[in-house]
Order: C-alpha cells, then sequence, then structure tokens
C-alpha cells in the first residue's frame, strides 16, 4: 500500500532496517520526557519513536497532543506511537480521532486465534485511517504500568509458524516472545533466546519490522546483538528513565524549576548513549 511510504512510523523503521540500526521507541509519562527525548534525538542526529501508554489517554490527554507537536516540529524524524492498547473499542477511537502514526494492537491476552481475529479487524480498521499496526505473537510474560498483564497465562514463545499467521494478519511490525519479560529480571538478568530472536527476522524475511519489548537492565552488548540479529524498533521504559527518577528522589528538596532543568539535561544524555548503542546517530 502505498500510502505507507507517508506513515512517520513506517518510514522511520523501514530506513533502519536498511541501515542495519535499532530505533528507540521510548515511553513518555510528561513534557520533560518528550522535551529531553526530542532533544537528544536532535542533539545525536538521531530518529526516534516517542511512545505513550492507553493510560495516558484518560491521566494525561493533552500530553498526546504535546507529543505529536514536539514530533512536527522537530528537525529530526520523531514519530508518535500507542504502546500496548487492549481494548478494542478505544483502538477505534484513537484512530479515528488522536494523532498517532502506529498503535501496537496488543491481543495477546487472548488465544492465539482469537489474538488473531481482533488483531486482523483492528489492522484493516487503522489501515484504513492511514496508522501502521504492531502486534505481539506468543506471549510475553510479565506487565507494565496500566497493562492487563498476563496473570495465570503461561509464556508462549514465538514460531516461524506465529510469524507467518501475523503476517497474513497484515501487521507491519512484529514484537516475538523470545524469553523477553515485561518488567524486571531479577538478580540473574535478562536471558534472551537469541537464536529464537535471529530467526523471527529471518521468517519476516523482510515483510514486517522487527520490534523487542521487554528491555529493562539490558546491557549495552545485548542491545548491540540484538540489532545485529535484526531489531529496528528497540522499545524502552526503565532502562532509559531509571537515573531520572533516582535524580528526583536523591533532590527532591530542591526548588521544581531547577530540578525540571537538570532533570531534562540528564536524561538527554542518558538518551543520547543510548542512540549511540543502538547505532541511529547520525542516521536521521
Amino acid at each position: 500500500m502505498t500510502w505507507r511510504v507517508n506513515n512517520k512510523t513506517f518510514q522511520i523503521l523501514a530506513a533502519a532496517e536498511k541501515g542495519r540500526y535499532g530505533v528507540l521507541a521510548a515511553i513518555v509519562y510528561n513534557v520533560e520526557h518528550i522535551t529531553a527525548f526530542v532533544q537528544a534525538a536532535e542533539n545525536r542526529r538521531s530518529p526516534l519513536i516517542l511512545q505513550l501508554f492507553p493510560s495516558s489517554l484518560e491521566q494525561t490527554p493533552s500530553l498526546i497532543y504535546a507529543a505529536a507537536a514536539a514530533a512536527t516540529n522537530a528537525s529530526v524524524p520523531v514519530s508518535v506511537h500507542l504502546d500496548h492498547a487492549q481494548d478494542f473499542d478505544q483502538i477505534r477511537h484513537v484512530a479515528d480521532s488522536l494523532p498517532f502514526d502506529s498503535i501496537m494492537v496488543d491481543m495477546s491476552h487472548y488465544e492465539k486465534e482469537e489474538n488473531l481475529a481482533k488483531t486482523t479487524t483492528l489492522r484493516e480498521y487503522c489501515h484504513a485511517r492511514g496508522i501502521v499496526v504492531e502486534a505481539e505473537t506468543g506471549r510475553i510474560e510479565g506487565g507494565e504500568d496500566g497493562i492487563m498483564g498476563t496473570g495465570d497465562l503461561e509464556g508462549i514463545l514465538t514460531n516461524a509458524e506465529d510469524v507467518e499467521q501475523f503476517l497474513n494478519a497484515g501487521v507491519d511490525f512484529l514484537a516475538p516472545s523470545v524469553r523477553n519479560l515485561h518488567g524486571d529480571y531479577g538478580p540473574r538478568g535478562p536471558r534472551l533466546d537469541m537464536d529464537r530472536l535471529r530467526q523471527v527476522h529471518q521468517a519476516l524475511d523482510g515483510r514486517a519490522r522487527l520490534v523487542l519489548h521487554g528491555t529493562n537492565d539490558f546491557p549495552p552488548e545485548l542491545c548491540r546483538a540484538c540489532v545485529e540479529v535484526g531489531v529496528t524498533k528497540f522499545n524502552v521504559n526503565k532502562l532509559v528513565l531509571d537515573p531520572w527518577h533516582q535524580r528526583l528522589r536523591e533532590n527532591v528538596d530542591k526548588p521544581l524549576t531547577r530540578l525540571i532543568g537538570e532533570g531534562i539535561e540528564l536524561l538527554t544524555r542518558e538518551m543520547e548513549k543510548w542512540m549511540d548503542v543502538l547505532g541511529s546517530s547520525g542516521k536521521a
């Protein structure tokens, strides 16, 4: 479909696939995060994806428009993505009314056949409105802020058949289950199935971009390894925001404007570091 070439998230990740680098898709909770992330992207001449959770639609709706304005006015490619959207009617409302370039249609808490059916219906709805779609195949264990976790459901690893079925459902980006977790990994740290991740990328065969969720506690060398096997969209939350949170805790008595300014500066540097790690610096 020719309309995809005008979609910002699609453009950003198509270029990353061609250039063999990863792009940070960073969750934002406030305007300071948006400011720091976009500043880092401009400083490093790097593409960027700003991500919001569905909780923002109710808690901080103005943040959506702040992210969209920042993306529009940035001097480098920046898009706005809704992560882990799980409500059927909400997704249709977002596609109709809000300035998102892409949506993760997360039906992974259903069994596979229902996941595929709902994903296909919502993908058709989003595509008709110029919005590209991400889906999760298999089942990634754990949960994130405001997102329905998998509860007692067992994690299911992605296989080649899953990839083909989701490609047939028409998704643009695919997030596999490769022993990654939503949330923290604990003392042992992440233990990704890199062979499986490589096989998923091979099965995609350029027909959709590869996304990685569950990057808390990743060391730089693991991030680079994931990019090497084909990951283009690298979802981050705690990985980049931990230094921000720590600084807030340690400096809570400082004047607010000073705390905001120092926090933005710190978070900008942190994002620049990870842009260098993923190889997106200088690619905008």
